[in-house]
């Protein structure tokens, strides 16, 4: 027995003094740099010890890593910049989620989990192993442009089963959706502050070559020459920075249609979130930020009242909703204009001159019809249309497998996301990829007209309204939308989202037909003690 205790107890002894050694040289490797004044490697170590205890909380609790994961996505791009580009950073966000996989498959596979089979999954298993088979197309110059095209079609798809076993209680919907609203609004917030004071701000003095051009872009009004700074926020450029304006905003309205349908102190977080987005929209540079947004409010005000709960009464507070939401927005431009006329004059000004059809400046028509047609065109004017180049041959991010390997890219390149598809996988990738978008967003509407009537439509029809937007009009104008990891990875999280909110639904009645049975049970009850 005290043999035993002696052992633990040296054991013990000499797990310390390894700790401390090992303490002792990390000091002393920190001290070098900082003497040496080495901030790149002092912040790269930070990270990697932040990482190692983030992978180990991982494996212990997945859904800490789902909402880690969701945070390192959207703030991955800052530290990029300070860190002249460094792909470890780049690819810190695939490690987290790679390790949040492995532990949600160890809780699936004890059973701790709810899982569910899509059912739009043979026509995109069908795509899959298309795009397998095409890493080993003849003409592609390497397998790292495959691994590189799988990884941005593919690698976020088992999303959707870990958020769909992540909402168990309506609790946990309500927890998803107020992240998503603290981190669009601060993001949203940079932006604007961006745009007022600079592009210094959230920028480093010196910028890696490849980012230059893009987190310092200015563009120019055609007609009256007003100069344009393109804010990024916390992304490397400006285009990434405006796409999520718009997943932003509309989870945005989704969200405070469920809160108002639902009843609670939050939805002035919903209608205070609006008007921030909008605002940066207004200034971000990005014409297609501002014409998706004017169209989603179009599109989800009309899909609201459709879907609103008529029958217990909170119609017309849905409306009330809906035009205090327009009048906020309204309210937020107005301000901006009263405190920082010239940042948002100079924006009107680029916007007003290429969006207006009939002016001398316009590009309305050029760049909704006749570039995107012109490059799916000449997608067929290639002769390898039917066989295509292989996956990953023209994807986003291809320039830097090439200068990995120091090897050539293909010649053919369009920017037409349809055109893109035949040139990677021929006419079969174009044919599979329309299948299975079209399955998944005809399964989306299913669910979501089961939701009808009832507090979770307003966040399922938000849903499939920014899936539809990406699979259809976003691609249309190119592929780089789809394969953007921000677009990609909130596109699967929010199938798994939309797909669990019918038993969400179902697990206790619906708040507003709740608060009308009390209201008559309490009348009921006064009119008895009258008696």
């Amino acid at each position: 027995m005290l043999g035993n205790i002696s052992a633990a107890a040296g054991k013990r002894q000499l797990q310390a003094a390894g700790i401390g050694l090992g303490a002792l040289g990390l000091i002393w490797v920190l001290a070098t740099w900082v003497v040496a004044g080495s901030s790149t490697q002092l912040i790269l170590a930070g990270l990697v010890v932040i990482v190692v205890g983030i992978v180990v909380s991982i494996l212990n609790d997945w859904r800490s890593g789902f909402y880690l994961f969701l945070i390192w996505l959207l703030f991955e791009d800052l530290a990029r910049k300070y860190l002249g580009n460094n792909m470890a950073v780049y690819f810190g966000k695939d490690v987290l989620v790679g390790v949040t996989y492995l532990s949600f498959f160890l809780a699936h596979r004890r059973g701790r989990v709810d899982s569910f089979r899509p059912p739009f999954m043979v026509p995109l298993s069908l795509f899959f192993w298309l795009g397998v088979v095409q890493v080993f197309n003849p003409e592609s110059p390497s397998l790292l442009y495959g691994l590189l095209g799988l990884k941005l079609y593919f690698y976020y798809i088992p999303l959707m089963f870990v958020s769909y076993a992540l909402l168990r209680t309506g609790a946990d919907l309500r927890k998803f959706l107020a992240l998503n609203l603290a981190l669009g609004g601060l993001i949203a917030v940079l932006g604007i502050v961006q745009a007022i004071v600079g592009l210094d701000f959230l920028n480093p003095q010196v910028l890696a070559p490849e980012l230059q051009s893009l987190g310092r872009l200015t563009r120019q009004a055609p007609i009256s020459g007003e100069l344009v700074p393109v804010p990024t926020s916390v992304f490397v450029s400006g285009g990434r920075f405006s796409w999520y304006l718009i997943l932003a905003w509309i989870m945005f309205m989704g969200t405070q249609g469920y809160l108002l349908l639902r009843g609670g102190r939050r939805v002035l977080f919903g209608f205070v979130g609006i008007g921030i987005v909008t605002v940066a929209a207004m200034v971000s540079g990005v014409r297609a930020a501002v014409v998706y947004i004017g169209a989603s409010a179009l599109v989800l005000s009309a899909a609201f009242l459709w879907g609103a709960p008529w029958r217990w009464g909170h119609g017309h507070r849905l409306v009330k909703s809906l035009r205090r939401s327009f009048v906020g927005a309204g309210l937020a431009l107005l301000l901006m204009v009263q405190l920082f006329p010239k940042s948002i004059g100079a924006n009107w000004s680029f916007y007003s001159e290429t969006l207006a059809p009939s002016g001398p400046g316009s590009e309305l028509v050029s760049r909704t019809w006749d570039y995107p047609i012109r490059n799916l065109v000449g997608a067929f004017e290639n002769p390898r249309w039917p066989y295509g180049y292989g996956t990953g041959t023209s994807s986003l991010g291809v320039q830097y497998v090439s200068r990995l390997l120091g090897e050539r890219t293909i010649d053919m390149t369009v920017e037409s996301g349809y055109g893109t598809l035949v040139v990677e996988l021929g006419i079969l990738g174009l044919i599979l990829w329309v299948m299975w978008t079209f399955a998944l967003l005809r399964a989306g509407w299913k669910v979501v007209r089961q939701l009808k009537q009832t507090a979770m439509f307003p966040i399922g029809f938000s849903i499939l309204w920014f899936a539809a937007l990406l699979l259809i009009a976003f691609t249309y104008m190119g592929l780089a939308p789809y394969q953007n990891f921000v677009f990609n990875a909130y596109l699967w999280m929010l199938v798994g989202v939309v797909f669990r909110l019918p038993t969400l639904a179902a697990q206790a009645p619906e708040p507003a037909k709740a608060h009308v049975q009390a209201a008559r049970m309490a009348q009921s009850t006064v009119s008895a003690g009258g008696r």
